[in-house]
C-alpha cells in the first residue's frame, strides 16, 4: 500500500455522501481506500487492523492472490452470459461445491438474502409436490433473534423491530420459536411444515451458539417429522468456525444449505442453495432464476475459494488462533468485558455498559487502529479474517484491553 489514491481528505468524502446516499447504513468516521490481507489503509494513509472482515465475507483476507489471480483470469476471458447459455465455468463450481459439502445439486445466486429467499421458494416447491401439504398452506419454522436478510418476506420473520418497522403488510407462513429450544420446536412442526430455517450459530444476534446436541436434535426433529431441515450458514460457514460448516461442530448434514458472504472471496457477490436432489430437483425452467447468478466470473472465484477450503488450511488456522482469541477474551472479563461467546475466530463480546455501547467501543477502537462493529446494545463481534496472525490477533486484544482500562 502505497500513496494516498484521491486528494479528498476522510471527512469530506463522508460529508459528500450525506446529501447522495440513502441512509441505511451508519458507518464508522472511516473511509477506505485500499486492503491487503488482514489491513485496510484510508485515505489519509492511515492502517487499521481489520477484525471484521465484511461480516465473514473476506476469511481469507482483503485481495487474496490466489483468488485475485482467478478473477483476473477471468475478467481477460468472459465476465457474463447470463443463463440463457452455459458457460465453461460453472459445470466445475457446482461440482466442485457440492462435493465439499456433501451435497449433490447447486442452485448458483448472487447474495446471502437471494440465497435465503430461493431456499424458502425450494422448500414450499418441495411441500407441495413431494410431502404433499396443500396449497398455500406451507409453513416455515424459524428462531426468534434470527437475522437472513432484509428482504420484505424475510424481516416478515424476523424479531428485530428495527428491521420491521415501516415495511408491512408482511408475508405469511412462518412460525417463530425461541432459538435452542427443542420442545418449542417440536410444538411448532405439523403436517403443514415445509421447513426448519435456522442458522447453526447466530451471528447478528451477537454469535449466539445452541447448546450441544441442539443441532442434532433439529436434525433428528425434521427427519421424524418429515420436513426440511435448512442450515443458513452464510455467516458461519466456510471455515470461520474451524470447520468448513459450523454444523460439523455436531457432524449433522442438512438437507438444504445456504452459502454466501464467502463463497465470492470478497471479490464479487457469489451465493449458493446446496441441497439433495430430490430437493432441489422440485426446480423446472422458468419457475426461479437470476440474471448475474452463476455468471463465469462468480464460477470462477467460487471455484477458488473451494480450492483454499479443500486444503484444510483456514479451518485449522480458525480453530487453532481460536483458542488464543478466547484465552485473551477470557483474561478481560470483569475488566469491561461481562461475557463472551466464541466459536473459531468468530466471537460476540459483551462490554461492561458502564464502560459504552457498542457504537462507543468500536469507536474507541478505530482510534487504535481496530476496526470492528457493534451489534444489539453494548455487544461487539470480532470476525477477523482467517489469515490473521498470532502477533496482529494479540495487537487486536491489546488494543480492546487499552479502550477498556
Amino acid at each position: 500500500m502505497t500513496a494516498p489514491v484521491t486528494t479528498r481528505s476522510s471527512a469530506d468524502l463522508i460529508r459528500a455522501e450525506e446529501p447522495v446516499l440513502a441512509h441505511n447504513y451508519h458507518p464508522l468516521p472511516v473511509v477506505v481506500a485500499r486492503a491487503e490481507g488482514t489491513w485496510v489503509e484510508d485515505v489519509e494513509g492511515r492502517r487499521y487492523l481489520d477484525m471484521l472482515a465484511g461480516y465473514s465475507a473476506l476469511n481469507f483476507g482483503h485481495r487474496h492472490p490466489a483468488l485475485i489471480e482467478a478473477a483476473h483470469h477471468q475478467l481477460d476471458r468472459l465476465t457474463l452470459t447470463s443463463r440463457a447459455f452455459h458457460n465453461d465455468k460453472l459445470a466445475e463450481f457446482a461440482e466442485r461445491l457440492a462435493s465439499l459439502t456433501g451435497l449433490d445439486m447447486v442452485l448458483p445466486m448472487n447474495t446471502g438474502a437471494e440465497a435465503v429467499e430461493s431456499g424458502i421458494k425450494v422448500a414450499r416447491k418441495w411441500a407441495y409436490e413431494v410431502k404433499g401439504v396443500p396449497a398455500d398452506q406451507a409453513t416455515i419454522v424459524v428462531a426468534a433473534e434470527n437475522f437472513h436478510g432484509r428482504t420484505t418476506t424475510i424481516v416478515s420473520f424476523s424479531t428485530d423491530e428495527t428491521a420491521r418497522q415501516g415495511f408491512g403488510p408482511f408475508t405469511p407462513g412462518f412460525r417463530i420459536v425461541p432459538y435452542n429450544d427443542l420442545a418449542a420446536l417440536e410444538a411448532a412442526v405439523d403436517e403443514t411444515t415445509a421447513a426448519v430455517l435456522l442458522e447453526p450459530i447466530q451471528g447478528e444476534a451477537g454469535v449466539v451458539i445452541p447448546d450441544e446436541g441442539y443441532l442434532t436434535g433439529v436434525r433428528e426433529l425434521t427427519r421424524r417429522k418429515g420436513c426440511l431441515f435448512i442450515a443458513d450458514e452464510i455467516q458461519s460457514g466456510l471455515g470461520r468456525t474451524g470447520r468448513t460448516l459450523a454444523v460439523e461442530h455436531e457432524a449433522v448434514v442438512p438437507d438444504v444449505l445456504l452459502l454466501g458472504k464467502a463463497l465470492g472471496g470478497g471479490i464479487v457477490p457469489v451465493s449458493a442453495v446446496v441441497a439433495r436432489r430430490d430437493v432441489l430437483g422440485v426446480l423446472r425452467p422458468g419457475e426461479h432464476g437470476s440474471t448475474f447468478g452463476g455468471n463465469p466470473l462468480a464460477a470462477a472465484v467460487g471455484t477458488a475459494v473451494v480450492d483454499l477450503l479443500e486444503t484444510g488450511e483456514f479451518q485449522r488456522r480458525a480453530t487453532e488462533l481460536g483458542v488464543a482469541l478466547r484465552g485473551g477474551l477470557s483474561a478481560l472479563v470483569g475488566k469491561g468485558v461481562l461475557g463472551f461467546r466464541a466459536r473459531g475466530l468468530w466471537a460476540g463480546v459483551d462490554i461492561d455498559p458502564t464502560f459504552g455501547t457498542g457504537r462507543e467501543i468500536g469507536e474507541r477502537l478505530l482510534r487504535e487502529g481496530v476496526l470492528v462493529k457493534d451489534t444489539h446494545g453494548s455487544t461487539i463481534r470480532l470476525a477477523p479474517p482467517l489469515t490473521i496472525t498470532t502477533d496482529e490477533l494479540t495487537e487486536a486484544l491489546g488494543a480492546l484491553e487499552k479502550v477498556l482500562a
